[in-house]
């Protein structure tokens, strides 16, 4: 895992997915991307915003699909940017395309609460 320049998001790869996604704890936002992706560039500022805003609840980390296709393929990601929300190796929700700040932290937001409760 590497962090990118800004420290809030995270580099994973296929070395590193099941440590740092599926063997973790809490919650984690995978963001499958590419860096020729305009819509993936266009999310990165609202997942920067995601991790701090969720700082202590959530960990953001990115997957470039060009890079890792095996798990892109693993996680049917057919369209980028795909989010997959993932605690404890289970699939809490998903996303596929841009989506504004707020919408996704109510949808995200949503779905921590309805899964810490039942944890």
């Amino acid at each position: 895992m590497s962090a990118d320049s800004s420290n809030q998001c995270y580099t994973v790869d296929s070395h590193s997915f099941e440590r740092e996604v599926l063997n973790q704890p809490g919650a984690v936002l995978v963001d499958f991307c590419a860096e020729w992706c305009v819509p993936c560039q266009l999310l990165a500022p609202v997942l920067e915003t995601i991790a701090l805003s969720f700082a202590g609840r959530l960990r953001v980390a990115r997957l470039n699909v060009d890079e890792n296709a095996e798990l892109a393929d693993a996680f049917r990601i057919s369209s980028i940017p795909a989010l997959k929300l993932i605690r404890g190796g289970r699939l809490l929700g998903e996303w596929t395309g841009y989506h504004t700040g707020d919408c996704l932290a109510a949808d995200i937001e949503k779905l921590l609460s309805e899964t810490e409760i039942a944890v």
